[in-house]
């Protein structure tokens, strides 16, 4: 398995700016997620492993 990309961190004059395909990425994990969560197979303790590696899946299929 993969490690996730470090996260930026911006000061307070920076923005944080995502790519127009890394904004689709997040949506379509975002309704994943959401999907995962109405059916009781993601809880609030499962949460941040199961959105790494749905974004990572995303992400990889998508080519990025």
């Amino acid at each position: 398995m993969s490690r996730p990309e470090p996260v930026q961190k911006f000061s307070s004059r920076q923005e944080a700016r995502l790519s127009p395909e890394d904004e689709v990425i997040l949506k379509i994990v975002k309704e994943i997620i959401i999907k995962f969560i109405e059916m009781g197979r993601v809880s609030p303790a499962s949460f941040e492993d199961v959105f790494k590696d749905v974004y990572r899946v995303i992400k990889e299929t998508v080519g990025g």
